[in-house]
């Protein structure tokens, strides 16, 4: 019956070996250690951002509402520079919760006569807003913002376990050297 064997090369640093050093098994914990973080830390902040973004676009769609308008002006025709779109800004005023006026700009279909009534969205103060966004674009949105957190998050702790063992390799070449230096000349006696 044959022992079960582990490949050669895998956990060579937490094995029983003569050889190791204990530069060795501090390089096999700091490079477990930074995996382990840039994984589950990358995983972690990059699902709490999504669900950050997500949840407030959903209170978006919640506290927004449409709110009728109406120009104050004539909505002129696009200018040659507007390559051919069929939507311009035009001033329009509407009516808040708390019963104020108030004035501004929105897009609306080119050629629109003064007086016309048009759909904005505002927030529950009144001022205006663009449009929520729809469910299906919260998700899409808030799942690129967790993946773009998620990997930036993940890199810090990737960087910094890789600056630690370039240290932890440069100081194991300069023990090195120094060794050779101490044993090398002994090589070349004769010991008889």
């Amino acid at each position: 019956m044959a022992a079960f064997r582990v490949p050669k090369g895998w956990l060579w640093r937490w094995r029983r070996n003569p050889l190791r050093r204990r530069s060795d098994t501090l390089e096999a914990w700091i490079v477990l250690v930074a995996w382990a973080l840039t994984v589950c830390g990358g995983i972690f902040v990059g699902v709490a951002a999504a669900q950050s973004v997500e949840r407030g676009l959903a209170q978006q769609r919640a506290e927004w509402h449409a709110v009728p308008a109406w120009l104050t002006a004539d909505a002129t025709e696009p200018t040659p520079t507007d390559d051919g779109a069929d939507r311009v800004w035009a001033k329009v005023r509407w009516t808040a919760p708390d019963g104020s006026v108030n004035a501004g700009q929105a897009r609306v279909l080119a050629g629109t006569a003064e007086g016309t009534a048009v759909t904005i969205w505002t927030d529950p103060d009144g001022r205006h807003v663009t449009r929520p966004a729809t469910v299906s674009e919260a998700r899409l949105r808030a799942s690129l913002v967790g993946i773009l957190v998620g990997v930036s998050a993940a890199v810090v702790p990737f960087v910094c376990g890789q600056l630690v063992r370039g240290r932890l390799e440069r100081r194991r070449m300069d023990q090195w050297d120094e060794e050779w230096a101490r044993f090398g000349p002994l090589w070349g006696r004769k010991t008889s």
